[in-house]
């Protein structure tokens, strides 16, 4: 919840669907310096970027960390029609509007990287580059037939790591989510990241986890004042909204909008930076870097010695993947625009639209500072 995390760069804005949504943003503090727009998974928001707001803003970059639909300062509708992913890219495209950003490097992690995927989709015009975190490139017209899927990874790894979809995409996981945060919490971000081939992705154990309100010990990289402070920003909403992602794409509602896409309107086509984590045991490196291998042309793939979690588990070395990517992007668009004047060479904000950019960027590593400790 942006408010509660970042209440110095808070925001929220209407669209023009009748949407809501708060968010943190940081002006860049200079054109070029490009605007990183944060796409978080599940379950979270956008408080699990408060490494990357703080050190990004402090490196003179932009900032647009958004609660997407269903979490935190930001509209859950009920309804599963309402996580369209066709509706939710409209959302962040808007997003960008308001703060008067063109072109932008998105993020995305997790579900994030869902939404990331469809943003490459609908609208490659507004990316300068895409970062896929643990989850890679997702091409339209994927039909999630989980059992098929369960059969499909115990084939290949040799485990079963989607099972817990069945759960998800019940009312009984709301119910036994809303009771029992604290399980929750502990199931999804494990102390030892191993736990999940256990204790998360098989048929059945996350729900007897949860539904038990069994608790294990906080990781490493979650201190006891992250931890409060990110169970009352999931508190304030629950987990219908959060589960709907799930729902959204067992029930196939994204299918309308993607049919009859060519191949090449599939693929990614905008640079690609796949950040994979070795100890990643449902959104697995091998399987993830060979699907987006597989769609997306222009793509570098990094692995980082952790769990799923890499923004939190890795900020340092994230920082430094991502102020590299975004150096390359930077000169392929001074390339661009030579000779060209004004337009798509353009990469960061007017002199006008940056000029509370310091001060932004300190009020934002102030923010994360003091709700970390």
């Amino acid at each position: 919840m942006a408010s509660l995390a970042f209440p110095t760069i808070a925001k929220k804005a209407t669209l023009s669907d009748g949407s809501t949504y708060g968010y943190a943003a940081v002006t860049p503090a200079s054109p070029q310096k490009p605007t990183f727009l944060l796409l978080h998974g599940y379950p979270s928001s956008s408080y699990d970027w408060r490494h990357q707001i703080a050190s990004l803003s402090a490196a003179g970059f932009g900032v647009i960390a958004p609660d997407l639909l269903g979490y935190g300062d930001t509209d859950a509708p009920e309804d599963v029609p309402s996580y369209r992913m066709k509706r939710m890219t409209g959302h962040m495209s808007e997003l960008l509007d308001h703060e008067g950003v063109s072109r932008c490097i998105a993020v995305g992690h997790d579900w994030g990287s869902g939404l990331l995927s469809r943003l490459a989709t609908y609208i490659p015009d507004r990316l300068l580059g895409v970062i896929f975190l643990s989850v890679g490139y997702l091409e339209p017209q994927l039909v999630w037939d989980i059992e098929f899927l369960i059969e499909y990874a115990n084939q290949a790894v040799g485990y079963d790591i989607y099972g817990y979809w069945l759960w998800h995409g019940t009312e009984q996981a709301i119910e036994d989510c809303d009771k029992n945060p604290a399980s929750v919490f502990n199931l999804l971000y494990p102390a030892d990241p191993a736990d999940w081939k256990v204790h998360f992705a098989p048929r059945g154990a996350a729900a007897n986890y949860v539904s038990s309100g069994r608790t294990d010990p906080l990781p490493s990289w979650f201190n006891l004042a992250e931890y409060t402070q990110r169970d009352r920003i999931i508190a304030m909403k629950g987990h219908r909204g959060p589960l709907n992602w799930y729902k959204a794409g067992m029930a196939g509602i994204n299918l309308p909008d993607e049919a009859g896409m060519s191949e090449e309107e599939r693929r990614c086509n905008v640079p690609t930076l796949l950040v994979v984590s070795e100890y990643d045991y449902i959104t697995r490196a091998d399987m993830q870097s060979a699907n987006t291998i597989k769609w997306t042309p222009d793509l570098r793939v990094e692995k980082l010695e952790c769990g799923h979690w890499i923004q939190l588990e890795k900020p340092d070395e994230l920082q430094r993947l991502f102020e590299r990517f975004a150096g390359e992007l930077v000169v392929k668009e001074e390339e661009k625009g030579k000779g060209k004047g004004k337009g798509k060479g353009k990469v960061g904000q007017s002199e006008e639209e940056r000029s509370d950019a310091f001060d932004a960027r300190h009020l934002a590593a102030a923010g994360a500072e003091i709700v970390a400790n």
